[in-house]
């Protein structure tokens, strides 16, 4: 990094021209993790390992019913057990108070609202708590837990023309339309009109759940991993009927959350047993538990109709995405919602749609909506490309929109274009030759494909603190989550440069509801809402140090900033991060094995913060998408309603073998109305990725595979002429 100092750098801030004597220039530059020493050497502890006096552990046990009611628990037993303090379920739990609508602005899942009624909605239900002394005892009491049920008939079947679907309005409205569909179809020189599925997929990541709570001097302190304290301890306040000041809970560093780490049922449980029992009490859940009480992406089926003009030009555009959820919660994956942002035509209409199975609530997954979504319609102006004889990136490149295809509103920057055109260059795309199924090396048929990524650029409301300290130094308080992002090295080089002093110079501390309001780690929104209030918090501070004539006091100078006011006046606009993805595959025609030999995407995702931590958030988007198209898939048993492979031995995932040379980067595309110039770049990386990938297969093998993943066997039994 490049720094311009003065003579006062070096000296401590006593006075206030030292805040102002600049080192400039943190944000854009490569900077190690701040906490990364931390993490390598064990010092940075996670929710599972942090010791407390006198600690209990629970285990949840989760029915093994898929719907039906409970009929008795036989605790006698278990009660008797070594170590064993207490078992809670549904006849002796506190009640909880769940009418109420949260900080999201959605009403709480029931899921998360555990031991309240002796249903049963779905295989891995919790149904009851045992706490002991050890995780051991705590886990064999669990597993010898009587619970007897009375079973009813359920239903888990998904598939796309399910009689019962209905549309559901999630985060957008369930259905957008304009123009005559029919009338401008029929008109069409070129018309695809094809379905796509997308499977269940889980969030697997490496950091299980888990949750301490305690009482600790009248309030109730929770230690966990989440993507939001002050979301979890807004939610547990309200539960449990508490003071929103009653509540603290503490999330310092998380390892991977990608949507699922919300409210759950292993805090909730916690805090009910700890309320009984008026000590510590810890629940972890394993990975097999996560695959039922955590959340998953939703299958989608999804039919998108196109119909375009002799050059390719779009005349109507229909995307609808039916999706299931839960019978006792409505979540919808808004898959059709991408196409709402990403092409216009006269005719343009869009829905989402749910059916609610036996099965659990799905939530939030990176890059919900767009990711599945991205697949279907990326896919489908694949295939209109080939009708229309046009290049795939020419193709979009025509039909590039003015405003929002729905909204109406301008663009806060749309540099797509540019993303094409650079990876385009950078990939070798004008060596191509269209026509599939022609490049081969021996058993190898080899294929090169592309797709458009979008993702929502958002904020949301989010207070900070900035102290100036007596010894030179600034401490920033924000309840910011670190989920694996970097966000808390972006955060120090933001504060940083809007105090205008080294990094070094900057302590961050996060992952704290006690530091008041802030925005969750989700929809790309965290750095960009944290780094505002950070901002503005620090330019008001530098403002009163300049009138501080006797330099900071030995209990320092705070300032407080709260963004609700700025964001509120924001002028209307669709904000989005943008990129362009390529992929090449090699495609086995003796085996049907589908390898991803490179892939490269370029993204319009606002200023980049820190390069180093950014190339690898959208590097792990892609490594996902490759994930996501050959290789993850939740399969239930429709006999028991639970899961064939509900552990990571068999729910594949890419590993380092799978992944080959993947490379990202970014053209310049800074937010004129953001205070640093931040989009967002959590979730952009995995869109568009496994349609960049399948429109690779298609052109290895002349077959157009519209059903995730593209398994082997898929392969070889779609046959066709190259394979």
């Amino acid at each position: 990094m490049t720094v311009t100092t003065t003579a006062t750098e070096t000296a401590p801030a006593h006075a206030a021209t030292a805040v102002t004597a600049a080192v400039t220039g943190a944000v854009g530059t490569a900077h190690t993790r701040v906490e990364g020493r931390d993490k390598v050497t064990g010092a940075a502890r996670y929710a599972g390992e942090i010791p407390f006096t006198d600690l209990a552990h629970g285990w949840l046990v989760l029915s093994t019913v898929a719907r039906g009611r409970i009929a008795s628990v036989e605790t006698a037993p278990v009660l008797a057990m070594p170590g064993v303090l207490t078992v809670l379920h549904h006849q002796n739990a506190p009640r909880l108070h769940l009418d109420y609508i949260g900080m999201l602005g959605v009403p709480p899942d029931p899921t998360a609202a555990v031991f309240q009624n002796d249903r049963v909605p779905h295989a891995g239900w919790p149904v009851a708590l045992v706490v002991a002394e050890t995780s051991e005892q705590a886990r064999e009491a669990a597993e010898a837990l009587v619970v007897t049920y009375e079973q009813e008939p359920h239903d888990i079947g998904f598939r796309g023309d399910r009689p019962d679907a209905f549309t559901l309005d999630g985060h957008m409205p369930a259905v957008t339309g304009k123009g005559d569909l029919d009338a401008e179809l029929a008109a069409s020189a070129h018309v695809v009109d094809v379905e796509y599925t997308t499977p269940e997929e889980h969030h697997a990541m490496m950091e299980p759940h888990a949750a301490t709570a305690r009482w600790d001097g009248g309030r109730l302190d929770v230690v966990d991993s989440n993507q939001g304290t002050t979301w979890v301890a807004d939610e547990l306040s309200r539960m449990f009927s508490l003071d929103a000041s009653a509540v603290r809970v503490r999330s310092e560093h998380v390892g991977g959350g990608f949507g699922s780490k919300g409210v759950r049922a292993h805090q909730v449980s916690a805090v009910m047993a700890a309320t009984e029992l008026r000590r510590p009490v810890r629940v972890v859940l394993n990975r097999r538990q996560m695959f039922s009480l955590t959340g998953y992406r939703s299958p989608t089926a999804q039919r998108v109709r196109l119909g375009a003009d002799a050059d390719g030009r779009l005349r109507a555009l229909e995307h609808r995405s039916l999706s299931q959820t839960s019978t006792v919660w409505d979540f919808v994956e808004p898959s059709a919602g991408v196409a709402r942002v990403m092409y216009d035509a006269p005719a343009h209409r869009t829905a989402n749609e749910a059916v609610r199975l036996d099965v659990p609530s799905p939530t939030w997954m990176r890059a919900p909506g767009e990711a599945p979504g991205a697949f279907a319609l990326e896919a489908a102006l694949d295939e209109l490309a080939e009708r229309c004889g046009v290049d795939p990136i020419e193709l979009r490149l025509r039909n590039e929109p003015e405003r929002g295809p729905v909204s109406g509103m301008p663009f806060g920057g749309r540099n797509l274009a540019a993303c094409f055109r650079e990876g385009a260059r950078r990939f070798g795309w004008a060596d191509r030759d269209p026509r599939p199924g022609l490049r081969r090396e021996g058993n190898l048929l080899i294929g090169t494909g592309t797709a458009a990524a979008s993702f929502p650029a958002g904020a949301g409301p989010s207070t900070a603190s900035v102290t100036a300290e007596a010894d030179g130094t600034f401490t920033v308080r924000i309840a910011a989550a670190d989920i694996g992002t970097g966000a808390r090295t972006a955060l120090t080089l933001v504060a940083a440069d809007a105090l205008r002093v080294a990094p070094a110079r900057i302590r961050m501390r996060i992952g704290d509801s006690d530091f008041g309001p802030a925005m969750i780690a989700g929809g790309s929104t965290g750095t960009r809402s944290w780094a505002w209030a950070i901002t503005l918090a620090a330019g008001e501070l530098r403002e009163r140090l300049a009138g501080e004539k006797t330099g900071v006091p030995a209990e320092g100078v705070t300032v407080r900033s709260d963004t609700t006011a700025a964001l509120g006046a924001l002028a209307q606009k669709e904000r989005h991060s943008f990129g362009a993805q390529f992929a090449e595959v090699a495609v086995d025609v003796a085996t049907g094995e589908v390898r991803v030999r490179r892939m490269l995407g370029v993204f319009a995702a606002g200023r980049i913060v820190n390069p180093l931590t950014a190339r690898g958030q959208l590097v792990g988007g892609m490594v996902w998408g490759i994930s996501m198209a050959l290789h993850e898939e939740g399969i239930r048993d429709r006999a028991s309603g639970g899961h064939y492979n509900g552990d990571l031995a068999g729910y594949h995932i890419a590993t380092n073998a799978d992944v080959p040379v993947v490379e990202a980067d970014w053209v310049d595309d800074p937010d004129p109305d953001d205070p640093v110039g931040i989009k967002g770049i959590g979730e952009v990386g995995i869109v568009g990725a496994a349609a960049a990938i399948a429109n690779a297969v298609w052109h290895a093998t002349g077959v157009r595979h519209r059903n995730l993943p593209i398994r082997p066997d898929r392969i070889l039994t779609a046959g066709g002429p190259h394979v």
